[in-house]
C-alpha cells in the first residue's frame, strides 16, 4: 500500500515537474517572437513579481493560518513539502503551484 502511494506521488511529481518546463519553455519562445528582447523580458518581469504577489496570499490565505514562513529549504525539499500540505490542507492545484513558486524564489 504504502509504495503505491510513493509510486503515485511520484509520477505526479514528475508530471507536474514536465507540465512546468513546457510551459516556461513555450512562453518564453512566444514571447520572443511576439515582440523585442527589452518588451519580452519586462513582460517576464511582471509576470514573475505578480505570479510572486499571488504565491504570498495564497501562502498567506491557506498556510499562514498554522504555520509561519518555513526556513529556505532546496526547491527539491520544498515541492515535497508543499505536495504533502496540499493533502493537507485541501489546497487546490492552482494554490498549490503558485504557493511552491513562491517558496522557492
Amino acid at each position: 500500500m504504502k509504495m503505491k502511494f510513493v509510486l503515485a506521488a511520484f509520477l505526479v511529481a514528475g508530471a507536474m515537474s514536465l507540465g512546468l518546463m513546457a510551459n516556461a519553455s513555450s512562453g518564453s519562445k512566444d514571447a520572443a517572437k511576439d515582440s523585442p528582447t527589452t518588451s519580452a523580458s519586462a513582460e517576464q518581469s511582471t509576470l514573475n513579481e505578480n505570479m510572486h504577489f499571488e504565491g504570498e496570499k495564497r501562502f498567506r490565505s491557506n498556510c499562514g493560518r498554522c504555520h509561519a514562513a518555513p526556513p529556505k529549504f532546496s526547491p527539491r525539499m520544498m515541492a515535497t513539502i508543499v505536495r504533502h500540505m496540499r493533502v493537507r490542507a485541501t489546497i487546490t492545484d492552482q494554490d498549490m503551484r503558485l504557493i511552491l513558486r513562491y517558496m522557492t524564489e
